[in-house]
């Protein structure tokens, strides 16, 4: 008993302590950033953010919220849990809004998996659809990114050869783990096995999900794209779109990273080297990546008002 008394504290401490690492670690990448550029790109591309960029941030970002929002009621509906669409991107719009001001950038999605998972009577189904849903938008960008990487010049294409034979290799050992998944035992093991390749089976791959998830994604990828093109643009960045494109896909791959402080970090950081070493200046990089922040924390202003009105609504409920 007095075992189980100490140790029962152990695991929210160390999510505590993880979170607060990755806090750190981007607030680290920042005073790099700050030691190396100084201030003055963290300010100057905001000052130049007008009412054409606030209006394509806004358009863009209503485009990709409700391709998230289908995204997500597809393989939600493919688990057996129902999600309508409006439903979906009202949890969306919050979770953005949420992601773009806390720190971590992913406290919205938490929020989105656990609130959608109580409404549905099934917890454990909601997270795991909100899951599935980030992996597939994230595997999706990874292979739009390293198809145009090896189509257009960009500072890593020498290292590409190497990342492919790395994802083909990881590739052979997920389809050997799929194989080796045991078909009955009562394991934890082997219970959470089987249901992550039913889930994946019924959420991603199943004949009425994956077109949808497909397409919903890469809409998402090419929204994220064009809203950081026109922050690079409002930056002053005037490079042509062929060299522009790659160094954008760079700074939003590192946005994956969890070490950031409201998405604020490594974004910065992928840019400030991909811009300089693709023949611009770090401070351009940095820049655009912060008018970037600037844009999609406008886009994401609609889940403010989402949060406003859902306390009301519980508050009106209480009463």
């Amino acid at each position: 008993m007095a075992q189980a008394t100490i140790a029962a504290p152990a695991a929210p401490a160390a999510r505590s302590g993880w979170a607060l690492l990755r806090t750190l670690g981007g607030f680290a990448v920042l005073a790099a950033l700050v030691w190396w550029v100084g201030t003055g790109p963290f300010l100057a591309g905001l000052r130049l953010i007008d009412g054409p960029a606030l209006a394509a941030a806004l358009g863009i970002g209503l485009v990709t919220t409700v391709c998230c929002a289908w995204r997500w009621a597809l393989v939600a509906g493919g688990l057996g849990v129902r999600l309508p669409l409006g439903t979906a991107v009202a949890h969306c719009y919050r979770a953005l809004f949420l992601n773009s001001t806390l720190p971590g950038g992913v406290l919205g999605d938490v929020d989105r998996a656990v609130r959608h998972g109580r409404d549905a009577g099934d917890v454990s189904r909601g997270v795991r659809a909100v899951v599935w849903e980030r992996t597939a938008g994230q595997v999706v960008q990874l292979g739009i990114a390293l198809v145009v990487l090896a189509a257009l010049p960009s500072p890593v294409r020498p290292w590409l050869p190497a990342v492919l034979a790395v994802l083909v290799v990881t590739g052979v050992g997920l389809v050997l783990l799929v194989r080796a998944v045991p078909t009955s035992g009562a394991s934890r093991w082997a219970r959470g096995a089987r249901t992550a390749l039913a889930d994946v089976r019924a959420g991603l791959l199943a004949r009425r999900t994956w077109g949808g998830v497909l397409v919903a994604s890469a809409v998402v990828v090419a929204g994220h794209l064009a809203t950081f093109v026109v922050a690079a643009r409002t930056a002053g960045a005037d490079a042509p779109l062929h060299r522009l494109v790659p160094l954008t896909l760079l700074a939003l791959l590192a946005m994956g990273l969890p070490a950031n402080v409201g998405g604020f970090g490594p974004r910065e950081g992928a840019a400030a080297w991909a811009f300089a070493a693709a023949g611009l200046t770090a401070a351009q990089g940095v820049a655009a990546a912060m008018v970037y922040g600037a844009l999609v924390l406008v886009s994401s202003l609609p889940g403010a008002l989402v949060l406003v009105l859902w306390r009301r609504r519980t508050a009106r409920a209480a009463g």
